[in-house]
């Protein structure tokens, strides 16, 4: 992590000039609001990884600018002020992130030629891991809430609005801020918010992406004892009782490949098929985008030794799992703090 007392040499003098009236425990301030930033910046952004690169840009702003904060807003807005600019210029020109079942209507045969070629790492939404993006401890409505505000498919709905349009929907609706509030912080009127507002709210009806399906199954022994089985299921690489885990709509995709696949006869037939290669693979759990996920390690070393392969983040509903997104990116392992290998045995 980046040191924001002196981010970078040109920086590093400022902490001895006296005209600045840096406060002593600027460091721990603008630190204290790191994890909230990075779920802002998530939403906004579809990556984990670009979020994580706003954060720190934010932090950098806000270093050099803190001598002139006046004060006239609380530290807390005048970060998130940063922040919205630093993803509104990251945002600039750039298309909306992506699961593959935004890109196409109809679900592919699940044979090795649906595969194609990967997409570029752009194209696709990835995932955050919750501890960087949501709040430790707080009242436990508002804690249900961000974590439904950072679900796959609540994140990838955000993508299709206007960058202004997303952030007053964020700060609105999931951050709970005040009309009022969010026009300083947009240096703009109540009456552009409440309208962007209204705009944003039609986009998602017009797309049927306001409720974004049922809500997930809460976690509960139930939950806990299906998602096990799943485990079990998939390290066993006993496809029956893995397909008979599923919804019977369930789907299932692997970015940065657009296949995607729905039912489990298809999703069966792919493992049995295409992905047979993963027969031996070991799932740590994890916790990502509010849903419970597990990192593969496929035995692709030497000896048979286990390696990053993807994060499967899944959705429980009515008791089955509807939906499994595999994200190939290796990077993300290190993202989650997971080990770079497992041994073989």
């Amino acid at each position: 992590m980046t040191d924001l007392i002196a981010p970078d040499a040109a920086l590093a003098p400022d902490r001895t000039t006296a005209t600045r009236r840096v406060p002593a425990d600027v460091e721990e301030q603008l630190e204290r609001h790191r994890r909230e930033l990075t779920g802002y910046c998530y939403r906004m952004l579809g990556s984990a990884f670009d979020a994580e690169d706003a954060v720190q840009e934010t932090m950098v702003r806000a270093w050099r600018a803190v001598d002139r904060f006046d004060g006239r807003s609380s530290l807390r807005s005048w970060m998130y002020r940063i922040a919205t600019n630093v993803c509104f210029d990251s945002l600039n020109g750039t298309n909306r992130r992506a699961l593959p079942m935004d890109l196409s209507a109809s679900a592919s045969p699940p044979v090795m030629a649906s595969l194609g070629t990967p997409l570029s790492e752009r194209t696709w939404l990835s995932p955050a891991p919750d501890g960087h993006v949501l709040p430790e401890n707080g009242d436990p409505a508002e804690v249900a809430v961000a974590r439904e505000s950072v679900r796959l498919a609540f994140v990838a709905a955000l993508q299709h609005l206007p960058a202004r349009q997303r952030a007053v929907l964020i700060l609105r609706e999931v951050l709970r801020w005040k009309a009022d509030e969010v026009a300083t912080l947009l240096d703009t009127t109540v009456a552009s918010v409440n309208s962007a507002l209204q705009r944003a709210r039609a986009t998602l009806e017009a797309q049927d992406l306001s409720g974004v399906g049922s809500a997930p199954d809460s976690m509960d022994d139930q939950h806990a004892a299906l998602l096990a089985r799943y485990v079990e299921a998939f390290e066993a690489y006993d496809i029956e009782a893995l397909v008979a885990l599923l919804h019977e709509d369930a789907t299932q995709s692997m970015p940065p490949y657009a296949l995607w696949l729905q039912g489990p006869v298809d999703i069966g037939r792919w493992h049995l098929g295409p992905g047979y290669a993963c027969r031996g693979s070991r799932m740590i759990p994890v916790m990502a985008n509010g849903s419970p996920a597990f990192a593969q390690y496929k035995p692709s070393g030497p000896g048979g030794r286990r390696e990053p392969w993807a994060i499967h983040v899944l959705r429980v509903h009515e008791g089955r799992v509807s939906s499994i997104t595999n994200f190939l990116d290796t990077r993300l392992f290190a993202l989650f703090g997971l080990p770079a290998r497992l041994d073989a045995d």
